[in-house]
């Protein structure tokens, strides 16, 4: 595993290298007070979610793809990059895939076990539910599981989004042709099946998501990129604003949105993870109102290809970055 580590390392290198002579855009400089940070705790060697905490600033959740020690979350200072209390979730089955956290305006975290390395051939995936702690330390805390399913069939999945205005709860799956956003019930049920349903076409190979602290622009990642949207309302497939200014890094897997509103953080997997600062275009200090977006972009709600509007160059690049992750998870699961 450490070898095809290293290759990947290399590979993400190379790829970073040539996107450089096909001209792709430099990331906007991070503000002082939005300093990235490394995930220092030896165990987080796969952080493939991030979600600034409401009630603790400062500090970020986070959570590996699958861990030995149970349904875990880890408490990470994003000015030191230590851990600073583990939960335990109780109340849940035993994690298959976890690829997402958000926290909802409600004080719980929205916790998305979700992946589905095979393709999409899981009949279910489940969200677990649990009130942000109070005090960071590290604890035992009960969840609520929700099963869930897609309109249209099963699907491979990374990026789960709770709304900050309405609290209703948000799908976008990892595919690169047809890859859509889906929206939950408006109310999730515990004992019964919540069908997630489609608002619409991303084009996207999204590894995350998030909602600016206003509700008013949706930031959805790739490894190679990422796009903004504008928010249009419940029921409707947000606006296509423009690309996101996402850092090359490893294995891009994760996003969320500082407090303020002013700067996106891009985590990445792998140990000693980076989480990067990308200062959002045109926020002036409260909510953000640019997306982080490197300006504008024409078409419709969808995106066009993969991470939205790469040169030829960059995409067979990805590609091949993408095979070399999924040989990565198919290793990792043996």
């Amino acid at each position: 595993m450490r070898s095809l580590r290293t290759s990947m390392g290399a590979m993400a290198a190379a790829a970073a290298g040539c996107l450089v002579l096909l001209g792709a855009a430099a990331p906007a400089a991070a503000d002082d007070s939005h300093d990235g940070f490394t995930m220092k705790d030896p165990r987080i060697i796969e952080s493939s979610g991030l979600a600034a905490s409401r009630a603790h600033p400062g500090v970020y959740w986070t959570h590996n793809d699958q861990d030995k020690g149970g349904a875990l979350l880890y408490a990470v200072d994003g000015k030191t990059g230590e851990t600073v209390a583990t939960i335990t979730m109780t109340g849940v089955g035993k994690p298959r895939d976890v690829e997402a956290v958000s926290v909802g305006s409600d004080g719980n975290l929205y916790v998305g076990d979700i992946g589905d390395n095979l393709g999409g051939t899981w009949s279910h995936v489940w969200i677990y539910k649990l009130p942000e702690p109070k005090q960071l330390r590290d604890q035992t805390v009960r969840a609520t599981q929700y099963t869930v399913k897609y309109e249209d069939g099963a699907r491979d999945a990374e990026a789960l989004m709770v709304h900050p205005k309405t609290g209703r709860i948000y799908i976008a799956d990892k595919k690169e042709e047809g890859g859509a956003l889906y929206e939950g019930p408006a109310q999730m049920s515990a004992s019964g099946v919540n069908v997630f349903k489609r608002l619409g076409k991303t084009g996207l190979w999204t590894t995350d998501g998030a909602f600016s602290p206003d509700g008013k622009q949706l930031a959805l990642r790739g490894y190679l990129g990422g796009v903004s949207y504008a928010w249009k309302g419940e029921g409707k497939m947000p606006a296509r604003e423009g690309r996101l200014s996402v850092p090359l890094q490893g294995q891009g897997e994760s996003v969320s949105y500082t407090l303020d509103g002013t700067t996106l953080m891009y985590g990445t997997e792998g140990e000693q993870g980076e989480v990067e600062p990308v200062e959002v275009e045109g926020a002036g200090g409260t909510a953000g109102s640019g997306g982080g977006s490197s300006g504008p972009d024409a078409g419709d709600g969808g995106g066009a290809g993969l991470d939205g509007d790469f040169k030829v160059g960059a995409l067979a690049l990805a590609v091949v970055v993408a095979a070399f992750l999924g040989l990565k998870r198919v290793l990792r699961r043996r």
